[in-house]
């Protein structure tokens, strides 16, 4: 397959120069399954371990590869990323190289305007371009209401509504991307996306199933990422549902996916005020309970990553939630109880 149809272009061409040899070949990762990756060059696909040295590649990464191995991943440009499971304060890149971010929901049980949220401040953190999809409208009478009620949240992000079985084009999708760019679906499982995929590609290439009749909750049938090129000369990025999206992301992002918080923030009398009903906060009364509620979660959990990454921040914490704690032990009022 030549390059091009992959997203190849001049600026991918200069990254690679610094790694170009007679022996070293560019490529895309179209699929990975941890040790191995599927890697499209233009001599044809190539099933890759990674060299010992080299940057873990994900679905969506420029390669430079030998005949044996991939030998370095080319600096990302974009990266969708979230908290590796468990303890580890580590970074668990799920798609690189991504220009549109398309955030499914289905508008049936798993609609849940705070994991929209969710969903849109790692997509902002990522550098793609995020588009809210809403799907199954065909069995969703009050759709309008639930779409405008996402855009409420969203704040200028593009949302579209569709029934990824009953719509005669999906053309509001294809729109939303250009010919050569790339772009990946996430979402719960059960949204529709393999559904999605197949409509898109005009065929049955993805296996897909009926979803939960109690809590239209899906089983995966996507296994792993892959990457297809479509016929209107985009490639799209299937991605397994995911059960958790555990943040990675600052407060750069969460500021634009709270731009009206953002906004109203800068009428706050203090400074350094924290929305919690502080004199003069202009935030709090102004913004749905449900929303502020979701900001302030969303925030914890971005200090609690900065934290993480600062030592001495977090044992500056414990020291001085400790001697709150001891200086409540031993006040008159708390001392028998």
């Amino acid at each position: 397959m030549k390059l091009e149809k992959l997203g190849w272009n001049s600026a991918w061409a200069e990254a690679f120069a610094i790694h170009a040899r007679p022996e070293a070949a560019p490529g895309r990762v179209v699929s990975d399954s941890g040790a191995l990756a599927v890697v499209e060059t233009e001599d044809g696909e190539r099933t890759l371990p990674h060299a010992a040295n080299c940057l873990r590649p994900v679905t969506g990464d420029w390669v430079a590869v030998s005949r044996e191995r991939i030998e370095q991943v080319l600096p990302r440009r974009t990266r969708f990323s979230r908290r590796a499971a468990g303890e580890r304060n580590e970074e668990q890149v799920l798609a690189a190289n991504i220009d549109v971010a398309f955030l499914v929901m289905g508008l049936d049980g798993d609609y849940n305007l705070r994991r929209i949220e969710r969903y849109l401040l790692s997509a902002w953190q990522s550098g793609a371009r995020p588009v809210v999809v809403l799907n199954k409208a065909d069995i969703c009478p009050d759709w309008p209401a639930r779409v405008a009620a996402v855009e409420r949240s969203v704040l200028g992000v593009p949302v579209v509504a569709i029934s990824a079985t009953e719509d005669p084009s999906l053309a509001p999708i294809a729109g939303q991307v250009k010919s050569g760019e790339t772009a990946a679906l996430f979402g719960s499982s059960g949204v529709g996306k393999s559904t999605l995929v197949n409509r898109l590609l005009g065929a049955e290439k993805l296996p897909t199933r009926p979803v939960r009749q109690d809590d239209s909750r899906g089983r995966h049938t996507t296994t792993r990422r892959s990457l297809t090129v479509l016929p209107e000369g985009w490639l799209l990025i299937d991605m397994p549902g995911l059960r958790e999206l555990r943040l990675w992301a600052d407060e750069e992002a969460l500021n634009q996916a709270f731009a009206d918080v953002d906004q109203l923030a800068r009428q706050c009398r203090f400074r350094d005020c924290r929305h919690n009903g502080e004199p003069g906060c202009a935030v709090t009364g102004s913004l749905e309970e449900g929303r502020l509620a979701s900001y302030h979660k969303l925030q914890r959990e971005i200090e609690y990553l900065d934290r993480k990454e600062d030592p001495a921040a977090e044992a500056a914490l414990r020291k001085k939630w400790r001697n709150i704690h001891k200086t409540l032990k031993h006040h008159p009022k708390y001392r028998n109880e």
